[in-house]
Formats: C-alpha cells, structure tokens, sequence
C-alpha cells in the first residue's frame, strides 16, 4: 500500500449509506475493446493444487508461478506545483508573466495486476492519485512508464496502460464461487520487497469497513464489500492481487486494519467480480458507467428489527426511496425490505452494494421485497445512470466533458454573479490525472487558458485534449482568489 494509506481499526462497519450504484446498459451496442483485450483466461489452464497428506495443507508451488509474473511494482513521483504571481510583470505583459512556479517533490509505491497481453494493468486509486509520473517493474525487472486509463475512487481501483507487448496476463476466476475458510495467496511488493507471496484463509466476506466512505469527494458514492483474509498484506501491497490455488485472481488487495500501520492479521480486498465490471468499463470508456437503485439502505440489526417491527434480521432496509429514482418507478416503498437480487439473497448493504454494482444502466434487476405488512413481492427494475437515463454515454459524450481526469459542468449564472465573472467552467469532478496532481481542487473554476476566455465545457476540454506544448490556467478558487497553473502536455 501507498505510504500515505490511513491506516483503520476494526469495528467501523455500516450505517446508513446511499446506495448509488451507476452501471452501464445492455440496451446499446458497443465495440468493446475489453472483450479483445482482456485475455488471461485464453492461456491459462488452472489446477487444484495437491495436497501434501503429511501436513494436511494444499502446496502453493503452482498458484505462484502461475502469477508472479502477472504482478508488478508500482512506484509514482509526485509533484505539487503552486505559482507565485508577479504583479509589475503582469501590469505590462499580461496575466501570468513573471510568475515563479514552486515545486514539492514526494514519492510512492504498491502493485499491480497485469490483466491484459498488450499491457492493461489493474491498481488501486490511491495508489496513483496524485502521482505525476507512473513507473511499472515487471517481475524481470525490466520497466515501462505506465499512463492512466481510468480511475473510479468509489471502488479505489484504476488501470494503467504500458507499451508493448506479450505480457503475461493473469488468468481471472471468481469471487462470487469464494468459500469462508478457502485458501488465498497474496502477491505483491510489500515494504518495496518485490514478488513476495504469502498465504492465508478467507475470513469473510462482503465486508464494509467505511474506508472509502473516509477517502471519498462529496462527488462519488463508495461501493465497499471486501473480501477479508488473513494472509499477511503491509504497505505496498495496495493493488496487487489476491488468488486461489489454481492462481486465478479473486480480488485487488486494497486496505489493511491496524493500529501501527503495518499487518494486524487483517486485510481486505475488493473482489474480482466487481473490478471485472469498472476496469472493463475504464478500458471501453475512460470512465466508470454506473447506475443507481435510488435508495437509501442500512442494515437490519436488532434495534432496527425492533422499532419496525420485523419478523427477522433478514435483507436490507430501505430507509428512503428517491423520488423518479429506479426503485421509486418499479414501486418499491419506504419501510420495505429487499430480501434477493434476482436469486441471491442480500443481508448487508454491503453485499447489496456488490451485487447492483456489477450491474449496468439499462440492466433489468429483479427484487424480491418483504412489504411492510409481511407479504413478499417480486418487481421489476431498470437500473438508471445519475440523469435517469437508462442509455450508455458515448466515448464522445464523455470526451466532451472530461480531460485530464476532471469532469466539468458549466457555471450557472447565480454562481457567476457570486464570483462577479461573466464566463468559466467549473471542476466538477476531479480523479488522478494532471489536474489533480497540480493542485487543483473540485469547485474551482477555470475562466482562461492561454489568456483566452473559457465560455463552454466542450471548449475547454477541446483544448486541455489537445497536443499542445503548454498550457497556463487562469482558475478562481471557491473563495473567488485569482490562480495561475501552468503546465506542459
């Protein structure tokens, strides 16, 4: 794991969670590049380990060789640049003449999961968020400088892309077959120790820790349902992967809960059913597609059981339904219980957290739903995107509002008359990418680059899209403080 991870104690689990899942559709169709690329499966001809009857324990030999070439270290250099104005300059040159930029220089490090033979690799979020540059070591020590694909904080997991070719890919399992009491292998580069494999059970599943909820913006909303495992993970194994004894991947070693720092008997990952749905997405379109149920949900515990009169501690309670949502169009009520996802029975946020996230816009969920009186129902849903939409977004739709890991919307003329500005663009939402590596924050708003006033989101991210040699920024902070960024592409 990354330096910086906050380490968490246990006993954090739960509560009242908005359950915004936002998926992408089935309804239209679309070149997959994910489908081409991803290819792990098409070489890979796992094997139950033996078992070594003298000790009764399953030998391990074949799970790591077959993946310890498919995890790689993951190091970034981060870069922190403010700019100090000149005003004598800028009163006879323009904005931003004479101006001194600052630079803090820091460091990282975690893994990664190759997935892909052509060189697409699966990390954690917070491992590049804030990194300037990426540095992939491969298992042969050969390294490549690595770009970013996509990020989606509400899951804390992203994919890379290097030049190149013939990786080796790991082959994929999946996380829904996972047992309580399984055996797992963790592989990665703890404390930057390289191709290092330790070993452990699966203590639980579906686990909400409120890790992301921590780490997360106003702007997204954390899905957390970790598999839990005793297999020894400490800092720098943030990204790297979990896998059974046939060496396929089940999950994205992503946290540990400690007091110190370092592994508690502890760790938590996110499983590979879930990274399978945002990391295909990031692939295909830059950006996680993701629908909502549009509810809000909590646990039901014994208190819950009691104040509402509940005949069990069963399902997962709907607290409030949103209005012209998913579930407020299928008729699901305020007080009700939803007891199954289709045939699968969810008791936890978590779990149905899980289970609507690896679903898509225009996906049709069935619920099985206890009324308030007892009676169970069935409904049909379609699942819908943040505008109630139920269609995909283009990659051209999102190029047009994103750039550079930010998404941008267009200032309304309330907020322009409070910043006493007559044009700007303001960050909507802001993932690892230069923007943020930079200092940027969401909320700011952006009203020139290359002192040429910025009217529309498309122009902006026209021009932040571009080849250009240079760029300098003129961005009002939510205070309405004048900034200069300067920076290269």
């Amino acid at each position: 794991m990354k330096s910086s991870l906050k380490s968490i104690g246990l006993g954090v689990l739960g509560g009242l969670l908005p359950l915004g899942a936002f998926l992408m559709i089935n309804t239209t169709e679309y070149s997959s590049l994910s489908d081409k690329v991803i290819d792990g499966n098409k070489a890979h001809f796992g094997r139950l380990t033996s078992l070594d009857n003298s000790l009764n324990m399953p030998n391990f030999v074949d799970a790591s060789e077959n993946t310890i070439n498919s995890v790689v270290h993951v190091t970034t250099k981060v870069v922190k640049t403010s700019f100090q104005r000149d005003p004598f300059q800028e009163f006879f040159y323009g904005p931003g003449a004479g101006g001194r930029e600052f630079k803090q220089y820091g460091a990282g490090s975690g893994s990664g999961v190759i997935v892909s033979s052509e060189g697409f690799i699966v990390t954690n979020n917070h491992v590049i968020e804030d990194a300037s540059e990426i540095e992939v070591i491969l298992n042969d020590n050969s390294k490549y400088t690595a770009k970013i694909i996509g990020t989606d904080p509400s899951t804390d997991i992203a994919v890379l892309k290097i030049e190149g070719g013939d990786f080796t890919p790991i082959a994929i399992g999946n996380s829904d077959n996972l047992k309580v009491g399984e055996w797992v292998l963790a592989v990665g580069n703890p404390f930057n120790l390289t191709s290092t494999v330790t070993a452990g059970i699966v203590s639980a599943k579906a686990r909400n820790i409120n890790l992301l909820a921590d780490r997360s913006s106003g702007s997204s909303v954390p899905i957390e349902s970790f598999i839990q495992t005793d297999a020894a993970v400490n800092p720098g194994n943030s990204g790297g992967a979990l896998v059974n004894t046939k060496g396929e991947l089940v999950g994205i070693n992503t946290a540990i809960a400690s007091y110190t720092g370092s592994y508690s008997g502890y760790s938590f990952a996110v499983p590979v059913n879930l990274v399978q749905k945002v990391m295909r997405d990031l692939i295909d379109f830059g950006v996680v597609q993701r629908g909502y149920l549009g509810v809000q949900i909590s646990d039901v515990n014994q208190e819950l059981k009691e104040k509402e009169s509940l005949p069990n501690l069963k399902g997962v309670y709907v607290a409030k339904v949103i209005e012209d949502g998913s579930a407020d169009k299928a008729g699901v009520k305020e007080g009700e219980v939803i007891l199954k996802v289709g045939s699968k029975e969810v008791n936890s946020v978590a779990e149905l957290q899980e289970e609507i996230g690896k679903r898509r816009p225009g996906d049709k969920v069935t619920l099985t739903i206890r009324k308030k009186g007892g009676d169970e129902e069935i409904k049909d849903l379609v699942l819908r995107n943040k505008d109630g939409d139920t269609k995909l977004v283009s990659k051209e739709e999102i190029r047009k509002n994103v750039a550079l890991g930010a998404t941008f919307i267009e200032l309304t003329s309330k907020e322009k008359k409070e910043l006493n500005v007559t044009n700007g663009v303001k960050i909507e939402t802001l993932n690892a990418g230069k923007l943020k590596s930079l200092g940027l924050q969401e909320g700011m708003v952006i009203t020139k680059v290359n002192n040429e006033p910025i009217e529309t989101v498309e122009q902006l991210t026209n021009k932040l899209n571009s080849k250009n040699n240079g760029i300098l920024l003129e961005v009002l902070t939510q205070s309405g403080k004048k900034e200069y960024v300067g920076f290269g592409l």
